[in-house]
């Protein structure tokens, strides 16, 4: 069920089942909160009785006064002053706080940020998100509805476009929460063409004979072992009068079990995530779609499994890329990269202002940065553009070097270059194989193996598959077409 967002009267004269209010820390009060502190008598001590610091995202529920049209308040924190992220999560953990109601009212959007109403809308959103699909007694959030107290913050312009955002992030969200059984490469090809048809993109889909024929060698040598047959899909979005082009590249193994390498057990458990690149390139392709960033948009999806048998890739295999490029496989559970190999140099055959690709990608990139923050590598200008867009719309990466040194751990006494160096480094030389297949491209590399998947729910972000990236490839693609 989508949440409706709507305008509405002064918090005075407003009406709903509870209403939702800002406080900064120190006890100032937000939009809104004065007049809450006239109806209700005593609040002000009540919350300092309760220890109610006001920490961003910080939420507590109290009864309404009998003479407010409201059943309930819930007051939340801003910390001791806010920015765009932190107001998202205050949206995203009031929406969790409130999630039993039908229809909340907040005047959180007229605090002084600029189009503040997108990050309540984002953050109410993605914050109500849950993935229900599989359960037999579906229990939903029961809020429908969003009432703005009065006007302000970007209005509905800017209300529509955090929407949009969420929605997109639920689609990754719910694409990368599937159970593998339940999305092989062709069905996770048809939703890719369902989201193209429904945008007016141009729609193109290799079959495993056309993969074969193609050389997307990288990808036919990880899907040799998959009972599911491999797709390679791409989708271009070509608005008319676009002058700047972009290019998306996702990593979409649908179940990495390692294959003839093959993990423990225990690691196998979440390897439904492995998809998430692909995932996050689908989503990001529809919000810039939807939100009609005037720019051209090639999303380059390679899809298979990463499985045991007969016919599935050996160490000590060689394959040729898309690009001609020879490859030694050393370790079949490092086969994100040889994916990822054949869809950037499809990316890098067409003239385009910048590549990246997305893939949850090394384990070491979680191992430096923790399970919240991605690596971006690429050549220094585009990676610096991509950081400086993940900033802009709130998430938390990191640049790291494409140390060139290091090229020498990936040379192969027997192909061009092989897939794995030593155990050191591992994000680095992962990200300088890459590298070996997008040319002489602007090129930046987004690994999210820590921020995929969340261990715990946040504030707007559920426990599970997150949606990292989509809002940074958003920002990517508004910051081109202003360059």
């Amino acid at each position: 069920m989508e949440l409706e967002i709507r305008f509405g009267d002064e918090v005075s004269a407003a009406v709903g089942d509870v209403l939702v209010i800002p406080m900064f820390s120190g006890g100032v009060w937000g939009p809104g909160g004065e007049w809450l502190a006239e109806q209700m008598s005593g609040l002000e001590d009540y919350l300092e009785a309760r220890d109610f610091k006001a920490d961003v995202g910080q939420t507590i529920a109290v009864p309404a006064a009998a003479s407010m049209q409201f059943g309930a308040v819930t007051v939340v924190g801003l910390g001791e002053e806010t920015d765009a992220e932190g107001l998202r999560r205050a949206a995203g953990a009031a929406a969790r706080a409130c999630s039993k109601y039908a229809m909340a009212v907040t005047t959180l959007h007229l605090v002084d940020i600029e189009e503040a109403a997108e990050m309540v809308a984002f953050g109410f959103s993605a914050g109500l998100y849950s993935f229900v699909s599989f359960k037999s007694e579906a229990k939903p959030p029961a809020m429908e509805v969003l009432v703005f107290a009065g006007d302000g913050g970007g209005g509905e312009a800017a209300s529509g476009r955090g929407v949009t955002l969420a929605h997109a992030v639920a689609l990754t969200r719910d694409l990368v929460n599937t159970p593998a059984a339940a999305k092989p490469p062709e069905v996770l090809a048809a939703k890719a063409a369902d989201v193209g048809a429904a945008h007016d993109m141009a729609v193109t889909i290799y079959d495993e004979h056309e993969i074969v024929s193609e050389g997307f060698g990288g990808l036919a040598a990880v899907g040799a072992g998959a009972a599911n047959p491999p797709r390679m899909v791409v989708l271009e979005y070509a608005p008319a009068g676009a002058t700047k082009s972009l290019a998306l590249v996702g990593k979409g193994i649908v179940f990495d079990s390692g294959g003839l390498s093959i993990k423990p057990a225990s690691a196998m458990e979440d390897m439904k995530t492995d998809m998430a690149g692909a995932a996050t390139v689908l989503g990001a392709i529809q919000a810039i779609a939807e939100l009609g960033i005037s720019i051209k948009v090639r999303a380059i999806m390679p899809f298979t499994e990463n499985v045991i048998s007969g016919n599935a890739m050996r160490p000590g295999d060689v394959f040729t890329a898309r690009n001609g490029k020879t490859v030694e496989v050393l370790n079949t559970d490092a086969e994100g990269r040889l994916v990822l190999a054949d869809g950037l140099s499809l990316a890098a055959e067409q003239e385009t202002d910048l590549i990246v690709d997305v893939a949850t990608l090394t384990g070491a990139a979680k191992v430096a940065l923790g399970a919240e923050i991605a690596a971006v590598f690429g050549v220094d200008e585009a990676r610096n553009f991509v950081v400086g867009a993940a900033e802009s719309a709130g998430e938390d990466v990191w640049p790291m070097p494409l140390h060139a040194a290091y090229r020498s751990h990936i040379e192969s006494n027997v192909a061009d270059i092989k897939n794995i160096g030593e155990r050191w480094g591992g994000a680095i030389t992962a990200a300088l194989f890459l590298h070996e297949f997008v040319g002489e491209a602007s090129w930046a590399h987004l690994d999210i193996a820590g921020p995929a998947r969340a261990a715990k729910a946040g504030s707007y972000t559920p426990k599970g598959a997150t949606g990292f990236g989509v809002r940074t490839l958003v920002a990517v693609a508004e910051a081109l077409t202003a360059s």
